[in-house]
Formats: C-alpha cells, sequence, structure tokens
C-alpha cells in the first residue's frame, strides 16, 4: 500500500505499543470499539515480548518466547479487528533493574533518535488522525512503555516536519495525540486495601516488581473516557488469546465476566495533543478532528 492510498482512506488510529498484550490489556476495547465503527486501526508494536515469563507447557511448537507472543498478538489483533500490526524489532527491556535493561538491542537502551525516526516513519505512512500510546510514567514504571511514550511524543511532532528526515515520506501532522492511563480512582483504594490486607503495594505482580504506591501517587488527569461494553466480549476474546501472559484466566466465570463488562468496561485517556480544554472530559477520540 503506498503513501497516496493511506493518504485517501478511511479516518485512521495509530496505537504505538511496547509488548504483545499491551494492545489489549490496555486499551484492547478502544481499538475494537474504534474498528468496529470502520476506522482503519493500525498497531506499531516496539518488541516482541522476548523476555516475559511463559510457562513451558507454552512453548511446544514455538522456538522462543518472542515466537509465542507475537503468535498472540496476531491472534488478538484479528479480534480486534485491526488492520495491520508492525513491529520495530527491539528486544524486550524487562523491568527496572533488570539486566535485560542492558541488551544491545533492548528497547530501553535504544538510541532516542533512531527510534523517533522509526515510528515517525509509521506516522507518515499511515497518516492517522489519531495517536495513541503510553503515559509518561509508562503505566507501571515500565522502562519499554516510558520509551516508546517518548520516543512517540517526539515522533508525533517530527513527522509534522518538512526539514525532518526529508528523504522519508511526506510529512504529516496527525490531529490528535492521547496517553492511555490507569485510573487513580481504582489505584489509590487498591494500594489501601493492599496495606490493610499486609500487603506491599510497591512489592506488586507476580516478581514483586511493580511500585503500585508510586504509580498511584503520580497525579494524571482524565481527559477523555470511551465505553467499550459494545465490544466488551470481543476485547475479552482478544485477552484469551495472551494465554503465556494469563489472558485465558480472565473473567472468572460467565457471572462475573458478565458483571465486569456491565461496570468495567471503560478506558481513561490523558491528551497530550492538543492542549485540552480543562475540565472536559470527552467520550470520544476523534471528537473535533477534521476529517
Amino acid at each position: 500500500m503506498t503513501n497516496d492510498d493511506f493518504a485517501t482512506s478511511r479516518p485512521t488510529l495509530l496505537a504505538v505499543l511496547a509488548h504483545p498484550d499491551d494492545e489489549t490489556f490496555g486499551i484492547g476495547g478502544t481499538l475494537a470499539y474504534y474498528a468496529r465503527k470502520g476506522i482503519n486501526v493500525y498497531l506499531v508494536c516496539a518488541t516482541r515480548g522476548d523476555v516475559g515469563d511463559v510457562d513451558p507447557k507454552y512453548m511446544e511448537g514455538f522456538a522462543t518466547v518472542a515466537e509465542r507472543r507475537q503468535h498472540e498478538l496476531r491472534c488478538a489483533a484479528r479480534i480486534l479487528g485491526l488492520s495491520a500490526v508492525y513491529f520495530l524489532d527491539y528486544r524486550d527491556s524487562g523491568m527496572p533493574g533488570s539486566p535485560d535493561n542492558h541488551h544491545p538491542r533492548a528497547l530501553a537502551a535504544a538510541p532516542r533518535e533512531k527510534v523517533v525516526a522509526e515510528v515517525a516513519h509509521y506516522i507518515r505512512l499511515l497518516r492517522p488522525h489519531v495517536v495513541i500510546t503510553f503515559d509518561p510514567l509508562g503505566g507501571y514504571m515500565h522502562p519499554d512503555h516510558i520509551a516508546i511514550h517518548q520516543a512517540t511524543v517526539s515522533a508525533f511532532h517530527a513527522a509534522a516536519k518538512s526539514d525532518y528526515y526529508p528523504e522519508d515520506l511526506p510529512p504529516h501532522q496527525a490531529q490528535k495525540l492521547y496517553y492511555s492511563i490507569i485510573p487513580r480512582t481504582f489505584l489509590r483504594p487498591m494500594v489501601r486495601i493492599m496495606r490493610l490486607l499486609g500487603k506491599d503495594p510497591s512489592k506488586f505482580g507476580k516478581n514483586g516488581d511493580i511500585d503500585l504506591a508510586a504509580v498511584a501517587a503520580v497525579n494524571l488527569p482524565v481527559h477523555a473516557v470511551i465505553d467499550y461494553r459494545i465490544v466488551a466480549r470481543e476485547r475479552d476474546q482478544a485477552a484469551a488469546c495472551h494465554v503465556s501472559q494469563g489472558g485465558a484466566k480472565i473473567g472468572g466465570g460467565i457471572f462475573w465476566l458478565s458483571i465486569r463488562r456491565l461496570f468495567a468496561s471503560h478506558e481513561t485517556f490523558m491528551q497530550g495533543y492538543p492542549e485540552p480544554q480543562p475540565g472536559v472530559i470527552i467520550k470520544d477520540l476523534f471528537d473535533g478532528v477534521r476529517l
């Protein structure tokens, strides 16, 4: 598909994320919702999740963890209705303090300008109206999430400049930039409950390497909320594709799955560009976009 083909296609949304499963567990409802509406939804995934923990029983037929997780992403992408998935081919950097942070191919160790140029290329190629990436904290301070957030913010603006890599595709100015965020109204009560139960919220997760208390302490404003209940089933089916990351366990039974879909099928975003209207929470990421 040529650049001109993209320029004349339908309204377009581009998500720029770090690992297989980010597209589903983080913003899967939103991606499926807009795909259902007939919008072109693309994903740029920076890594193949090379160093994720995978139970050996899920590795049958796969030579590497990266192969397994790429397969799961392709499965989820089909269910969510994504138009295409592109990889930047960096290596998963692991959590903060991991030796994987310093691997020569790790995303977190990659030269920033190189990653910016690659993301800018896809913005020019796909010509999105709306771009989504992680918030400045990377959700829960994951080095790869932070790195791709920073690269995407820079690329969002660089892609529009005619003097930035002029030998690349023609410049393109996307109209809106959003950051996916975990609502603090959810995180802060969770931190309090963990403390009441005698658990340390600074050592959350299977490996105790997520500091929920530090994340919850940073206030990030909510500028957009997407109600994705009409595609909640698709989002849950996509989650089940990520079996190596626990996606098959979602729901806890039909009753609880139905309750969750009814009351928790919303995803929240902070607006990075343009400057949002104070106190206004929109219900459509394409609100104000010129088509």
